[in-house]
């Protein structure tokens, strides 16, 4: 593994520090390992718990989560549906979303769908929330040491990110037959600002480096992968690079075993205008978009790419 973990310890001991070296990891890969990620372990246990109990269930029981015409934006997505952008062949995976709550009123709910809970899983609902609630903390103090090393207010993407339509994704690779067509995920970036991936422990997360060698990221136990997404490289005029990544099949030796990851999307607000920051453009790096676009307009162009809408 190229990339040398960053602790989260180091957050509270020398802010100064993880920062410089978060924001360095991410100039160079477009990702970062953040090790000692201190997320409870009884929550991660729940959840993944639940995770091999849902998609454990009969096909025909998971069906009735699949929304039509949602885009896969909550609830159930079976497995094949979804594909890298420009891939001729659908990815081997099926995934389940769960979004932010929010409460009645709240002017976001107009574009933001509610969530959908699988009644056969009574403990479901309690366990994901509260993996949503850690990993999204998690991720604002991320945000934190980003906007540091961009040498911006350490809070300047706490508005941005304030009731963002943030997915949290749980992801099943099934066994993989001798000649699938296919791979668990082709090669694609993330939409998204950052994402926190959980589960990268089982091998098959590979990053294209600058010289155009995959790499394979396989983070040591207590590990949170994160990488920038679409959003973010767009705001910082790719100083901070959302780099094209993929999961391959597994060797001969391991086909039989199903592969469970869980990334979590971290979006801005809907409405929030995706604008270059200033201090992200010289005469050496040109505004390669002038042009500014909501966060909501973005993640719909996106999913028109992938075929999720």
């Amino acid at each position: 593994m190229p990339i040398t973990p960053v602790s989260l310890k180091a957050y509270e001991r020398d802010f100064d520090g993880f920062a410089r070296d978060l924001g360095e990891a991410f100039e160079r890969y477009g990702f970062a390992v953040i090790g000692d990620h201190g997320l409870p372990e009884p929550v991660l246990d729940r959840a993944l718990a639940q995770t091999k109990a849902l998609f454990a269930l009969p096909e025909a029981q998971k069906l009735p989560y699949a929304v039509p015409g949602g885009a896969g934006q909550r609830g159930y997505t079976p497995f094949g549906r979804e594909a890298a952008k420009g891939a001729t062949t659908r990815d081997l995976k099926e995934f389940w979303h769960v979004g932010r709550d929010l409460p009645p009123g709240q002017p976001y709910r107009a574009t933001m769908p509610g969530n959908l809970w699988p009644s056969e899983l009574p403990q479901f609902q309690s366990a994901l929330s509260a993996l949503y609630a850690a990993l999204d903390d998690l991720g604002q103090r991320v945000l934190r040491a980003i906007a540091h090393h961009l040498k911006l207010a350490d809070d300047a993407f706490e508005d941005f990110t304030r009731d963002g339509d943030s997915i949290l994704r749980l992801l099943h690779y099934p066994p993989v037959a001798e000649g699938a067509p296919g791979v668990r995920a082709g090669a694609h970036e993330d939409i998204d600002a950052i994402t926190l991936l959980l589960g990268a422990e089982e091998a098959g997360l590979e990053l294209l480096d600058r010289d155009g060698r995959w790499l394979a990221i396989q983070p040591p136990p207590g590990s949170v992968v994160c990488n920038i997404g679409d959003m973010l490289q767009r705001l910082t005029n790719h100083v901070l690079p959302s780099t094209t990544h993929r999961v391959v099949n597994p060797p001969p030796d391991r086909r039989g075993v199903a592969r469970y990851s869980t990334p979590f999307f971290l979006h801005f607000r809907p409405d929030f205008v995706i604008r270059t920051l200033p201090g992200c453009v010289t005469p050496e790096r040109p505004d390669r978009y002038p042009e500014p676009i909501t966060a909501r307009a973005c993640l719909q162009q996106r999913l028109r790419e992938i075929k999720l809408a």
